[in-house]
């Protein structure tokens, strides 16, 4: 009943990040500058983050980290501000679903990132798996026909988004994992936070506009920087690392089909057997870790 209960936290989790991107094209419709956006999706996670810490104080939880702790995650949490800023920006010049494959790119780069780390040639299935999701990835940005034309800016910058976000989840991962959940997630949101105010910088200024806080912000900030690092923190434990890295994978498709259903875009059929590739993947991959 435990695993279960975790599944379900954990898919949750991963379903919130889905979200994101088709909110912020939504929002951008709506005249909301993507600058602002990404403002106060980090504003509002260091806004309840550091709520949630004064209440875990409160019932004498141990919070505190060190100046060097805190340092250390700001640093990361530049990759978290970087991920939100290139995903955002690709999103303008090609469609959510384009969006999410490029940014799922991060699975075959932390591979890369993984030999890098421990100067070991990664195990063989992940090594094949890597090819999968990039062979997926052509079937799902609809590369292999010539009538289609993806935005090269979009490509790059959502391939940068995936590099960042490689960065991320090794902190979210490895990064002073003898603090809690809610302490290492707030500073690396400060992190997230101070890196926007440098990449947009007046351009935040220009366009403040609070009903777009009211109408995006907040539930931005909720479901992209609160909401998942607290329920995968539950869940994780029960469910274990294996099971967690497949059902994660839900990201792909909630992200598509609420871009389907909210703006109105159009996934073929061939785009549908990548993104099945890519999912496929992730789940043989993480299949062997689980107990």
């Amino acid at each position: 009943m435990s695993k279960l209960r975790g599944a379900l936290f954990v898919g949750f989790g991963a379903a919130s990040y889905g979200i994101l991107a088709t909110i912020v094209k939504y929002a951008n419709n709506q005249d909301a500058h993507t600058s602002v956006l990404t403002f106060y999706q980090s504003l509002v996670g260091v806004i309840v983050l550091f709520v949630l810490m004064q209440f875990a104080k409160a019932k004498k939880t141990p919070v505190k980290a060190s100046v060097k702790s805190k340092s250390k995650l700001v640093l990361f949490g530049i990759s978290m501000g970087l991920t939100s800023c290139f995903y955002y920006i690709s999103i303008q010049t090609v469609s959510v679903s384009i969006g999410i494959i490029l940014l799922m790119q991060s699975i075959w780069m932390s591979v890369v990132w993984e030999m890098i780390q421990t100067r070991k040639v990664a195990h063989w299935l992940k090594i094949v798996g890597s090819f999968c999701v990039l062979g997926g990835t052509v079937l799902a940005t609809n590369l292999i026909r010539e009538d289609v034309h993806v935005s090269t800016e979009g490509i790059v910058y959502g391939l940068l988004a995936a590099l960042s976000y490689t960065i991320s989840m090794h902190a979210s991962n490895h990064v002073e994992t003898q603090l809690s959940s809610v302490v290492r997630s707030f500073w690396l949101i400060v992190g997230s936070l101070l890196t926007v105010i440098v990449y947009w910088n007046l351009q935040i200024w220009e366009h403040l506009d609070w009903m777009i806080f009211l109408k995006f912000g907040i539930i931005l900030g909720l479901f992209g920087t609160v909401i998942p690092p607290i329920l995968f923190n539950i869940g994780i434990p029960q469910t274990g690392l294996g099971l967690a890295g497949i059902l994660a994978a839900i990201e792909i498709p909630v992200s598509i089909c609420s871009a389907q259903l909210i703006l109105h875009e159009t996934v073929t059929g061939m785009q549908w057997l990548g993104v099945g590739i890519i999912i496929a993947t992730v789940v043989v991959i993480n299949a062997r870790k689980i107990n």
